[in-house]
């Protein structure tokens, strides 16, 4: 049966709230939506091919195109030319098998196709087709070509999205092959792909969070090694994967406390990535450990009235930190809030552990800089960079300490 699958950016655009609501037992609806842009209600997706010819001078279209009909029509494609207003020369190519290429000579100097087709085409037909057109442009083009670049064919609309953009925004496809767990939360979308790479992958609201590969980011966000946790009284704020709290838990601390506010993170790390929590979450409380479901927010002010200290806070908080009731409008103050507030539980030689971002960002990571220098308790820090395997980009860690 043919099912909806909505694009990441439409279903990104959609609280998390409105998207539990409209499916009371937190899954997603069986029943199709209506149709929204982005939506693709399918089950044949569409594989995007791209040939791009860069020129070292700019040719006019009547030396290429003719040429290159020939071909076209071989394929049995109906031409349509469109007018660009003096912009270079446009054609469409619409194929009854549902084939559709786009022919552009570009007046600056680049020469671009672009084929669509369903994913269940005869690869080796378009393949030949690329192959041809690209063999005829060198020919046409003898001694004007700077480059040419044919990529890999983007699949759109697959039952699998296999296409992530890093913090700094460039797409990566990953060798996804498999949703092996989805449901909305109330706070949430929850995602746990597998990776024939990575292992099971969680992805929340549309952003990789954690794959069992990524032991790098566990140990980074912890100390790196350098700290001895027995004995010791630990905060883990978020942390719904269990990988943290399932290292930690070797080093025979004193009590582990984790505060997380979704159950269904829990639930489905639980089945899913035991790799990376092992048997961990399998109970809410343990020799040396207690998880408690709730907003870290009220347990923190709770904590800072008791006078209550630890010896370590590890902040796992997704980037942009999820509360029922945000004292801030501003996503930074509410962030300053959850820094303030784990400073003022922190032990006076504890140490504070949390993420930071992309290294590629840098102006984010000045502004949490400033953060780390408006808190109520002054602190110094220093930050590690560390590669995450599955984050496919290089990623800032952060420790602080009170002066």
């Amino acid at each position: 049966m043919p099912t909806c699958l909505d694009g990441s950016l439409v279903t990104r655009s959609i609280p998390a709230s409105q998207r539990a609501a409209a499916s009371p037992n937190g899954f997603r609806s069986a029943v199709a939506p209506p149709l929204l842009a982005g939506v693709v209600c399918s089950d044949m997706a569409v594989r995007h091919y791209t040939l791009d010819v860069s020129l070292s001078t700019a040719v006019e279209s009547a030396s290429i195109v003719p040429g290159l009909l020939s071909i076209f029509h071989e394929q049995e494609l109906t031409e349509t030319i469109h007018d660009t207003n003096g912009q270079g020369y446009l054609a469409t190519f619409v194929g009854k098998n549902g084939r559709f290429v786009i022919l552009r000579v570009h007046s600056h100097g680049l020469v671009t196709i672009d084929l669509q087709c369903y994913e269940e085409d005869n690869a080796a037909q378009l393949d030949n087709l690329l192959n041809a057109l690209e063999k005829k442009l060198k020919v046409l083009l003898n001694g004007n070509i700077a480059r040419i670049k044919k990529l890999p064919a983007l699949t759109r609309g697959a039952k699998v999205d296999r296409y992530w953009p890093t913090a700094d925004g460039r797409l990566m496809e990953y060798d996804i092959d498999q949703v092996v767990y989805e449901e909305d939360s109330e706070y949430q979308n929850i995602k746990i792909l597998h990776s024939q790479q990575y292992g099971n992958i969680l992805v929340l609201d549309g952003d990789v969070n954690l794959a069992e590969s990524d032991l790098a980011y566990t140990q980074a966000i912890t100390g790196s090694g350098k700290e001895n946790y027995a004995g010791k009284e630990v905060l883990i704020l978020g942390g719904g994967d269990g990988g943290i709290l399932a290292e930690l838990v070797k080093q025979k601390p004193k009590m582990i406390t984790m505060v997380e506010i979704d159950q269904k993170v829990i639930d489905g790390c639980k089945m899913h990535m035991r790799k990376t929590c092992g048997n961990i979450l399998d109970n809410l409380r343990g020799d040396c450990y207690q998880i408690l479901i709730q907003d870290c927010v009220p347990l923190l002010k709770k904590y800072v009235q008791e006078g209550r200290t630890f010896d370590y806070v590890i902040n796992d908080l997704t980037a942009i930190p999820i509360s029922t009731a945000p004292e801030e409008d501003s996503t930074w103050e509410f962030l300053r809030l959850i820094l303030d507030l784990s400073i003022r539980v922190l032990h006076p030689k504890g140490k504070y552990f949390t993420q930071g971002n992309s290294v590629n960002l840098t102006e984010a990571l000045r502004l949490y800089e400033e953060q780390l220098a408006k808190l109520s308790c002054p602190v110094d820090f220093r930050k590690e960079v560390v590669c995450v395997p599955s984050y496919l980009e290089q990623w800032v860690f952060y420790t602080a300490w009170k002066k």
